[in-house]
């Protein structure tokens, strides 16, 4: 089965370390200029989705949104969620963690996407 979001074992871990300290989390990446064109992580009851926002699926059991504009552009791509080291969103969950989540992507096949075109 094809996922439309994907975590590296790396991003995984910061994910696991950051639920312990904060609980549920959930991501949401609008597209925005700065901060806003990265993953971003909250806590889940601290952030509203609404009907501007998609959401793609989950990684290490938590939800990831994304504006539905953006979501026009990225939809023959798969996200690939990744964890380095530096500073990311100042609004981030992550910041202090000394790590930032980043965002990587391919291209689905053209059977992937008959797969996502399916659903």
């Amino acid at each position: 089965m094809v996922e439309r979001v994907t975590v590296t074992d790396e991003a995984h871990a910061l994910i696991n370390t950051l639920k312990e300290t904060h609980g549920p989390l959930m991501f949401h990446q609008s597209g925005g200029c700065c901060d806003g064109s990265s993953p971003m992580c909250f806590p889940r009851d601290e952030f509203r989705t609404g009907d501007s926002d998609f959401l793609l699926g989950e990684i290490a059991e938590t939800p990831f949104y994304m504006a539905k504009d953006q979501y026009e552009y990225w939809k023959h791509t798969q996200l690939i969620i990744d964890a380095v080291d530096g500073h990311g969103g100042m609004f981030s969950l992550e910041g202090p963690e000394g790590k930032r989540f980043l965002t990587r992507s391919r291209v689905f096949t053209k059977e992937e996407n008959a797969m996502l075109s399916a659903k």
